[in-house]
Parts: C-alpha cells; structure tokens; sequence
C-alpha cells in the first residue's frame, strides 16, 4: 500500500475535520457536558529515527527526525479532575480520574494509559494539570516504530497543560513523559522519543545528547527525502526483548566499572576499554555493549557525513548500524532484513537501516529526489512475495515539535 493507510491531511484540513468530530460527540455541548469555552487543538509528531539505536537509555547519542506523522487532539477543558477520550483509530472512548492516580492503580491496559501516564508524571513532578473531553486522531502508525505512543504522551501534555502555568522545555517536559511510560506503563523506553516529538526542528534532523538532555539542530541535505517503509510485522515493546537489552547493558556498565573508576554508563566505555574487559563479560552482554560503543561513534559520524553530503558515507555508516542490530543487539528481523535488501538495490536510495527498537516495524532509507517512486515500486513489486506480508510505504518530511494549534492554521 502506498504512502500510508490514513493519509496526511494538511493542518487546516485537520482541524476543522477534528473539531467536527468533537462537537457531534453526544452531549458535548450543553446542560451536564461540563466542557466550556472554545475547542483547543494540539498536535505532536511521530519520529523516525536516523541512526543511534538503543543508545538513548545508554545515556549516548541519537539523531532522529520529527515527522509528519501525527496524533492530534480536539478538546474543551471541563470542571472535572477527569480526562475522557474518544479514538477516531479505534472507535472507543475511555476516561481515567486524577483522584489515586498511581502507577499502583493502572487497569485499562489500553491507548489511555499512556494519557494518564503523563498526567501521573506531570503532576509528580509538580506541574498542574487540566481536565478535559476531547478526540484524538492520529496518522502515526501504531505498532510500526515510528513512537505513535510518544506522540500520544507529547500530544497530552500541552492538552493538560493549564494555560498560564510555566511549562519546562522540551527536554525537561520529554524527561517527565518518559518518566510516566517507564513508571506507569510499565516500558523501560530511554528519552529519544520523547525529545524527538517535542523539540523536532523541520527540515532538520536532532542531534540529542540524552545524557544531560540537550540538543543541536543537523540539516537535512538538499537533494534527499526520508522514505519509512513500514514491514507490516508489529512490535510490541512489553512482549519483546526490549527491557532484556536494555537489563544486558545495565549489567556491562557493572562489570566493567568494577575495574574501571568513572564508569557510570555505556556512554563512558570506548573501544579501547571495552576489549580490556571483555573477558569479564558474559559473550552476549559484551555483544550488546559493542554495538552501542560503536554505534555511538557512527552517530557523529552521520552528522558528518551529513554536513557534507558525502553519500557514499552514510550509505556505509547506515549498512554497519542495521549489521550490528541484526548481528550484535539482535533486534533485527527477516522482515526488517529483506527490506532494507530491496531498498539498498534500488537505484537512487543512497541508505537503508531498520529504524525503532527492532523486533519488526520500519526502515530509514536516505533516498535522492526523484528516486522516491522508484523505491515504493520495488517495495511493493518484491517485498509481499519474500515475506507474505503487506509493506506500506511513507515519503516524509522533518517537522516542528509538539504545540499548540490555532484555529485555521
């Protein structure tokens, strides 16, 4: 399928369409709605990342994108300490109550949670919150690697945000929605995507420190589009590996800290260091701390490469990042691997990785303009007779962050 299952309307288009859903919700206006004053719309992007996987809760590097891809919500604030919900995705409405709100009280086990996992964070942290009844829409796709679930939680945060009240920065504000999925749903994310949806810059990729939570700006080339291609095979982070991974490198920065003073994270551990102690590491924990060692030595130099638009470069930096996942992290997955191999095949396509924290859901490619249709064919002529799955295929662009909204942008 091409370009996507929803589509991408235009901000315009999907406001007013959004707002629309809003006020035909029943009693949404009138005598017991308690909703009051104008609809609000805000919007947050999904990501994709370019390269730096499982880095982030290393405390290394990553360079991910915004993109347009979003969840957008259509609200009224009300007098209630409650947020009630209505997915135009999945066609329900939930609610959950601030009063007990806790990590200890979560029950739905659904998209919810993740609302009320930014709300228990925000307040945690000392920050007021709003009621409100809203619709959320989202062209994220879910389950695909492209942080549909940080989008939710950075969408949410400006919608419970009371007007007026100081607002962290975007780093500080990603840190306490990660804090909410790590705490309250239960999935052991590092800040990557957070940041990436509430500080994304647009025709710029974000180089993120995610040891002091900092960032600069790295353009995109002149000349080359992001292209998403989606394997059609899910990813389920609290069904996966994921914590697993994240536990092995937890236990290398222990052992090699053992004899190595100063050591706090894998971010600390070069090459050099690491084969020193290799010997004091089981064989797969040491296979997961090469890559993050050297993965975070491919971030820098992307953003090299990217500078000067030295193609061939990233092209080899993007092939040992997806050899590594697949090799060393083991992330990677038939479906990932064949289509990066279509992808790289592909004249035009200067660079192919799997992109997300693996065990199904999407490439990267880094393709010339005009190169674009070329690859969707190929995608969609090859990819379902090697894997009997259906591939999407997604041209984006690199976006601004989270925000508001005004009415008839």
């Amino acid at each position: 399928m091409s370009d996507g299952h929803r589509g991408n309307p235009s901000t315009a288009a999907r406001a007013v369409a959004l707002t629309a859903r809003f006020e035909a919700l029943p009693g949404a206006r009138g005598a017991g709605a308690g909703a009051s004053g104008p609809v609000a719309l805000v919007r947050a992007p999904g990501r994709v990342n370019l390269i730096g996987e499982h880095t982030d809760y290393n405390e290394g590097l990553v360079l991910p994108a915004a993109i347009d891809r979003e969840v957008w919500i259509a609200f009224a604030p009300w007098d209630r300490p409650e947020v009630e919900l209505t997915s135009a995705v999945f066609g329900d409405t939930r609610s959950f109550s601030f009063k007990g709100l806790s990590p200890e009280t979560r029950g739905t086990k659904s998209w919810i949670d993740y609302v009320a996992a930014t709300a228990w964070s925000m307040r945690d942290a000392g920050l007021p919150v709003r009621g409100f009844r809203g619709v959320i829409d989202s062209t994220v796709p879910i389950g695909s690697g492209l942080s549909s679930s940080a989008a939710l939680e950075m969408a949410s945060s400006w919608a419970l945000a009371v007007p007026g009240a100081p607002r962290p920065d975007a780093g500080a504000m990603a840190a306490i929605a990660q804090r909410g999925e790590n705490r309250y749903v239960g999935v052991n994310c590092g800040i990557m995507d957070q940041f990436a949806s509430a500080a994304g810059r647009a025709g710029h990729a974000l180089l993120i420190d995610c040891r002091i939570n900092q960032f600069k700006t790295a353009p995109m080339p002149a000349g080359l589009s992001l292209v998403v291609c989606e394997t059609g095979s899910s990813r389920k982070l609290e069904a996966s590996a994921y914590n697993t991974r994240r536990s092995e490198c937890e236990l290398g920065v222990k052992l090699i800290a053992e004899r190595e003073p100063g050591v706090k994270a894998l971010r600390d551990i070069d090459e050099a260091m690491l084969e020193r102690n290799r010997d004091r590491l089981p064989e797969v924990v040491a296979r997961r701390c090469e890559h993050v060692v050297r993965e975070d030595a491919r971030v820098m130099a992307t953003v090299a490469a990217l500078a000067d638009g030295d193609l061939e470069a990233l092209g080899q930096l993007f092939a040992a990042s997806h050899a590594s996942l697949r090799d060393l992290y083991e992330v990677s997955s038939a479906e990932l691997d064949a289509m990066v191999d279509i992808a790289v095949a592909v004249p035009g396509v200067v660079a192919s990785r799997m992109t997300g924290a693996g065990f199904g859901g999407c490439t990267v490619s880094l393709v010339k303009h005009g190169a674009e249709e070329a690859l969707r064919d190929a995608v969609l002529a090859q990819y379902q007779k090697r894997t009997g799955l259906e591939p999407r295929v997604y041209i984006v662009a690199a976006v601004d962050g989270a925000g508001g909204v005004k009415q008839g942008a």
